[in-house]
């Protein structure tokens, strides 16, 4: 059995963003040799996230509006994460999409349904933070 681990590293200048990382995965996959086996993706910082869902602006648009009503950022004083802090909504938004995914490999390919990306959630940008890809396989 095969093993693969990657680190890849983002800084998004925004406080919230969500990257379409599924060619980074795909270049990782294609590194790692593996035809038949598992993919994991996970966000390694406790205020991103990563899942899988549709690559349209809209949706992404819909995501991030409804995440602000649902853990709006402002007033930060709201949250008791924030004595000397200002991303307890981050926190909360992390937890509502999640930390990872894990993906099948079949043919070398990430086997996934239509339409489906893995996305990178960022809830407080401005500092590098990284995501683990972990594959195993044959």
């Amino acid at each position: 059995m095969k093993s693969y681990r990657k680190e890849l590293w983002f800084e998004v200048p925004t406080r919230r963003a969500f990257i379409n990382i599924t060619p980074h995965v795909d270049e990782c996959l294609a590194t790692s040799g593996v035809r038949e086996g598992i993919v994991l993706v996970n966000a390694m910082h406790i205020t991103a996230s990563v899942f899988i869902n549709d690559d349209e602006s809209g949706l992404h648009k819909d995501y991030d509006d409804w995440l602000e009503r649902l853990a709006p950022h402002e007033p930060v004083s709201q949250y008791r994460h924030n004595l000397g802090e200002d991303n307890g909504d981050a926190h909360l938004k992390r937890q509502i999409m999640g930390r990872e995914v894990v993906v099948a490999i079949t043919a070398g390919r990430l086997d996934f349904g239509p339409w489906e990306q893995i996305f990178y959630g960022e809830f407080d940008g401005g500092r590098r933070k990284r995501i683990l890809v972990k594959i195993i396989g044959e």
